[in-house]
């Protein structure tokens, strides 16, 4: 009896103890981890930012990285741009309804640039883009939600996966979530292409592909069956691949 009397007091202790004590808000918390991106070993400014759909000179202007981008694993790299005040973002939409008033371009002269936006992506000088491999495709881009942010071609295992386009790779690991053994590969300012699910890569870091070249071994890294999940992003953002790649 005194035992048990002993254990509910004991009890009664620790209860009135852990009522007294005070935690961290739970909001601090999770915006830490919502706007940080801890840097792990093998990870790049581009890869990062393609994780996260981001543009990687943002990602780079935002934690003030300089050419040629070059970052350390345990290096937290903000992944949300700084808040502008609402004040000032008034104030620069108000000065500019001013300018935009006091001269109008003529009525033909918006035609013309309302039709110079419309142009197709496909028709760019800029990039001249091939098909990554050969095959049927089996999951088509799709920009809803959580959908196919690229296209899937069903292959072989070891069929060659080919550079979509001239440039400079600037990711070629297993590091991110998903993917499989991958490469990006960047093409301009604007243009990035991806290569996921890879057997075998081919091409380092840093090295320039050209278009056509031979840079991986399809594969299953991270996917079902053999294939080759392929991405274009423009600005960070993903595009349907469809609209630049010719038709076959």
């Amino acid at each position: 009896m005194t035992a048990f009397i002993r254990l509910a007091a004991a009890g009664i202790f620790f209860f009135t103890l852990g009522a007294c004590v005070s935690y961290p808000e739970r909001p601090v918390y999770y915006k830490y981890v919502l706007d940080d991106h801890k840097v792990l070993r093998g990870e790049t400014l581009y890869s990062i930012a393609y994780q996260h759909g981001l543009d990687y000179r943002e990602l780079a202007a935002w934690n003030r990285i300089s050419k040629p981008y070059t970052i350390y694993p345990g290096q937290r790299l903000r992944i949300k741009g700084p808040k502008i005040p609402v004040k000032a973002r008034t104030t620069g939409s108000a000065s500019a309804k001013k300018r935009s008033s006091a001269k109008q371009p003529p009525s033909s002269a918006k035609k013309k640039t309302a039709a110079s936006k419309k142009s197709k992506p496909s028709k760019s000088a800029k990039h001249v883009w091939v098909w990554p491999t050969r095959g049927k495709v089996i999951q088509k881009y799709s920009s809803k939600g959580r959908g196919n942010k690229g296209i899937d071609i069903a292959g072989k295992a070891g069929q060659p996966v080919l550079a979509a386009s001239s440039g400079k790779v600037v990711y070629s690991g297993d590091g991110l979530p998903g993917y499989g053994n991958l490469i990006i590969v960047k093409h301009s300012e604007q243009y990035l292409s991806a290569y996921a699910h890879n057997r075998k890569l081919l091409v380092r870091e840093g090295r320039a592909v050209t278009r056509g070249q031979k840079i991986a071994e399809m594969g299953s890294t991270g996917a079902q069956s053999p294939r080759l999940h392929f991405e274009i992003r423009r600005h960070g953002k993903p595009v349907n691949p469809l609209r630049y790649l010719p038709k076959y």
